[in-house]
């Protein structure tokens, strides 16, 4: 040991009249680690976090996708179908697209929404792609 603290080492730990000592598991909390940026990883998921653009349809791409859903009406519940629609993001721009497969439940043309089996909600704007799938 230094020779210069070979004087104080042998003393005892000075221990206070006022307060009394605080316990081992309180000590340690002193030193646990803890986040000094509060929301920055949230921040950074949600930066890196991919959306993608929505697709703009010709107008060939319309009709046929227009000759689709019309077979689609006419065979409610009758066939199997995988519908492929776009969900815009509600924090960036852009979204993702989603692909559905299951029997069309109901039609509605003024909601203008199409209503699978299993509940889901389809906007008919955002769908690009119908396609029949065999049973």
């Amino acid at each position: 040991m230094n020779e210069k603290y070979e004087k104080i080492a042998a003393l005892p730990h000075k221990q206070s009249s006022v307060r009394r000592r605080m316990p081992l598991q309180d000590r340690a909390a002193q030193f646990a680690p803890f986040a000094a940026l509060t929301g920055f990883e949230s921040c950074i998921r949600e930066k890196s976090r991919l959306t993608s653009r929505r697709i703009e349809l010709d107008e060939y791409e319309i009709e046929r996708l227009n000759y689709k859903l019309r077979g689609v009406c006419e065979h409610i519940g009758e066939m199997r179908v995988a519908i492929t629609y776009f969900v815009p993001d509600k924090v960036k721009s852009g979204g993702v697209y989603i692909t559905k497969i299951g029997a069309v439940k109901s039609v509605s043309e003024y909601q203008r929404i199409i209503v699978m089996d299993d509940g889901t909600d389809i906007p008919i704007e955002e769908i690009i792609n119908v396609e029949e799938l065999e049973l």
